[in-house]
């Protein structure tokens, strides 16, 4: 926010959830933040689809590609911000993907597949870099009916331009990390999470799709259909997201193996200080 201020900057949000709207403290929109000394801060792919819709990479990558658009002609800077790795990746490593449809018959074919056999079918298309298209059984068969769409339409695709870019990612120690994850997830609690999932549910969105958006949502889920006590759903919770940061840093190492310049700022540092080193970084490279 503070370096969007300095420059006329405009946040473009990366997050898979914040899309959704009705889905606020769940997914740490934390609006007010956009708000400084007065002053907001425009931002861009939050609140954009109603909970229960689906929304997935190909979408998001048209979404970026809008919204960047309008800000570079409105003589700002686009600032990409969020915790979703893949979307980041599809711009920073400019993904050419399909919009693949769903294919009914397709998915036949699969229904008498354990997971172990598709995620192998999945692996022979693919180089399985990291468990998302694995996690559930439903966004394998998504993964492999995206790919075999992929195989008979090879010139159906979205052409994502290569874009000028500087990728800035901030670390703390691990035990400050953990510290971090309980003081928030004690505060987001207090603030009406439980509550908050709850009008999801009465709204009519599908348990299923609330499970499907994972770790806030999937254990809060679980406990108001009572399938787990309190307690157990506030140490599952706290678990998988300690797990979740942790995948998020083997993604970004990922992300640096395979090429993409990373530069780690000391997330101890102050705001100000953190501000400086980015600023140096992305107008040297402009």
């Amino acid at each position: 926010m503070g370096l969007a201020l300095r420059h006329d900057g405009e946040i473009i949000s990366a997050d898979s959830r914040q899309v959704f709207r009705g889905m606020d403290i769940g997914t740490g929109k934390d609006l007010s933040e956009y708000v400084v000394e007065g002053r907001s801060v425009p931002y861009h792919l939050i609140d954009i689809c109603e909970a229960g819709e689906e929304y997935n990479v190909y979408q998001f990558q048209r979404d970026f590609l809008n919204a960047y658009r309008r800000i570079v002609d409105a003589g700002h800077i686009p600032i990409m911000c969020g915790g979703t790795g893949m979307y980041i990746d599809s711009i920073v490593r400019e993904y050419q993907l399909s919009n693949a449809p769903v294919d009914m018959e397709y998915r036949k074919t699969l229904e008498n597949c354990s997971d172990e056999d598709l995620a192998k079918r999945l692996a022979s298309y693919i180089k399985l870099h990291n468990h998302t298209d694995t996690e559930t059984r439903d966004r394998l068969i998504r993964a492999l009916e995206i790919q075999e769409y992929q195989r008979l339409h090879p010139d159906d695709y979205h052409v994502m331009p290569s874009l000028n870019h500087v990728v800035v990612a901030v670390c703390y120690p691990r035990e400050i990390v953990v510290s971090r994850i309980e003081q928030r997830l004690n505060k987001r609690l207090q603030e009406g999470m439980i509550d908050e999932v709850q009008r999801l549910i009465t709204q009519g969105v599908p348990i299923e799709r609330l499970l499907r958006y994972g770790l806030e949502y999937k254990h809060i889920t679980r406990y108001l259909t009572s399938q787990c006590s309190y307690e157990e759903m506030y140490e599952n919770l706290f678990t998988d997201i300690r797990r979740f940061s942790k995948r998020q840093m083997t993604w970004l190492r990922h992300t640096e193996r395979a090429g993409t310049k990373i530069h780690w700022i000391d997330g101890l540092l102050s705001t100000t200080e953190k501000i400086n080193i980015i600023e140096q970084l992305a107008f040297a490279k402009v």
